[in-house]
């Protein structure tokens, strides 16, 4: 949403821009629409609640990951299954709006079971185990994105057919390179990959929690990121 709304965390010289006109008005839309439209004490409600919410009727909308829309239209787990919509998320200054991450499977140097490991790993991720989890959890539960092949099963793509080609486009149209309007000195879209990240992403998040909660204003969090931010960036350069 930053990115769209022009912002971005770092200028091409890891300059911190939190404070910058885009990211404050990405943080004013998004607090503006929690208050006004969502559920009440958001800061409660992650991934897993929100998907309750809206799996049992009780969200209008949904804006998050694409991998939510198996469980979404799986009538054994979801009461608005076959009742949905998808569209892509909004824009405001750039061509298309959204992120990319994965789960991924390693095997560690120190692991004694280096062979079985990789034999495991060869069977989650070949063609056949996305059958396997279309004929016995049901076609919707197969892991999106994970194959192109997987697009090309005539049952998925029946099944699917509410949220599989969006999905595809959505992953397929994110440029990591370039997510926003100005350059940046990182690959990656939301993830920045430097040792500081998590820490900066933890403390920045509880930041925008206070604005969410109504515990402090927009421009005092953004403020207190941009220093922190900063930090984060002056161990870069």
């Amino acid at each position: 949403m930053v990115n769209t709304f022009g912002g971005a965390w770092f200028d091409k010289d890891w300059k911190a821009q939190v404070n910058q006109q885009g990211f404050k008005d990405a943080l004013t839309f998004f607090s503006t629409t929690l208050k006004e439209s969502g559920q009440s004490d958001p800061v409660s409600y992650g991934f897993t609640e929100c998907l309750n919410l809206f799996t049992q009727g009780k969200a209008a909308m949904w804006y998050d990951a694409t991998s939510a829309a198996g469980t979404v239209e799986d009538p054994k787990a979801s009461t608005v299954a076959g009742k949905v919509g998808y569209v892509q998320a909004p824009v405001e200054k750039t061509a298309q709006s959204g992120w990319l991450w994965s789960w991924n499977l390693a095997i560690p140097s120190t692991s004694k079971k280096q062979d079985a490991a990789w034999e495991f790993m060869k069977w989650a991720t070949n063609k056949d185990y996305g059958k396997l989890v279309g004929s016995q959890l049901g076609w919707s539960r197969v892991p999106p994105g994970s194959r192109v092949s997987t697009y090309e099963i005539p049952e998925y793509k029946q099944a699917a057919a509410a949220f599989a080609d969006i999905t595809k486009d959505s992953m397929l149209a994110v440029n990591p390179k370039q997510p926003g309007i100005t350059a940046q000195p990182y690959v990656g879209i939301q993830y920045i990959t430097i040792p500081e990240w998590q820490d900066l992403g933890n403390q920045s998040s509880q930041v925008f929690a206070d604005v969410y909660a109504g515990r402090t204003s927009v421009d005092a969090a953004l403020q207190q990121v941009q220093s922190l931010a900063q930090t984060a960036g002056d161990a870069q350069k």
